[in-house]
């Protein structure tokens, strides 16, 4: 089923990890280690600066208490970013879906906490996949009846992993920021954007690649994930490039916005010229499940009717998934 696009939105927070912070923090990086390694010169937290200096969130259980913005709240500023770019209103939305990392409740979802803050009396439920919960979502609403879905279907996943980082741990302090992403959906009414073949696979045999425990630190096996998330873009993106290229419009590529230096290895192994692909990691950080889809946004008034974006996410599970989203006239 295609699906259309009415609408992005996007929100992080003003609290900045810049590189001289965490220099400040004494863990071993610096500028020219970072940016080596990684590419990222800045990331985005919840957290308050003074938490994190002080604290070093060791107890990722007084992040929960720190924190500056709720789920609900950041999931409601990206959510009526994208709600007045659709020309809707939260009154409009016949169902609410919602992901998240690294979660602020287990019960209630996190959908019904951000539907609350919206004021929006619908379904609202949670599908979680980590850095590829977007993707999944897309994917999930794909395979539903088109004539059983709601008008319109609003996705929202808020992500502060900064609350899971111990920031004592350079390999991961240096890598994550928070921010959150929002879209409006319509299986039936048809908007700017065209979503068409969305992909899901996952390997649970490396469940234990990447894991943010229920009160504890992220943790992975940074080589293998890196390895992992080169391989399976480089073969998403091929198969989205061989797929729908077309004369006449302009394919450019959005991944999961892990790090610089391996979105750089995949644009060099599939041909991508720097003016096609975009990137928001140097400056906002890893921000999980709403890396990728904060890219677009960030982007809306950018795009045209000629251009087609090859959207590709990795995460934990291990997942991997993609998805071309197509442009056209401004409805």
């Amino acid at each position: 089923m295609t699906l259309f696009l009415h609408g992005l939105g996007h929100f992080h927070p003003e609290n900045e990890i810049t590189n001289a912070f965490l220099d400040e923090l004494d863990i071993g990086t610096t500028e020219t280690w970072i940016l080596e390694r990684v590419g990222i010169r800045s990331r985005r937290t919840t957290l308050p600066l003074d938490y994190i200096r002080t604290t070093r969130n060791r107890d990722p259980r007084g992040a929960q208490e720190a924190t500056l913005y709720t789920h609900a709240e950041a999931g409601r500023r990206a959510a009526e970013m994208a709600l007045t770019r659709a020309g809707l209103t939260a009154a409009d939305i016949g169902m609410v879906i919602a992901g998240s990392s690294v979660m602020d409740t287990a019960t209630p979802a996190e959908a019904c906490n951000i539907a609350r803050a919206l004021g929006i009396e619908a379904p609202a439920f949670d599908v979680n996949s980590a850095c590829t919960s977007f993707f999944v979502h897309l994917h999930f609403v794909s395979m539903m009846r088109a004539a059983a879905l709601p008008t319109f279907v609003l996705l929202v996943v808020p992500e502060a992993v900064t609350r899971a980082v111990d920031y004592t741990d350079r390999s991961a302090a240096v890598l994550w920021g928070d921010g959150s992403v929002a879209a409006v959906l319509s299986a039936t009414e048809p908007g700017r954007a065209q979503i068409l073949g969305t992909t899901l696979m996952s390997s649970p045999e490396g469940a234990d690649r990447v894991v943010v425990p229920r009160t504890g630190h992220f943790r992975q096996d940074g080589r293998v994930v890196q390895m992992f998330a080169i391989k399976k873009t480089a073969q998403l993106l091929a198969q989205l490039q061989s797929a729908h290229s077309q004369d006449g419009r302009a394919l450019h590529f959005v991944g999961h916005q892990a790090n610089l230096r391996m979105l750089e290895t995949v644009c060099r192994q599939c041909s991508v010229p720097p003016q096609r692909h975009h990137a928001n990691v140097e400056w906002y950080g890893n921000t999980a499940g709403a890396g990728a889809p904060s890219v677009l946004s960030m982007r809306w008034d950018d795009w045209t009717a000629e251009d087609d974006v090859a959207v590709v996410g990795v995460g934990a599970g291990l997942t991997w998934s993609n998805y071309l989203l197509r442009f056209g006239a401004p409805t």
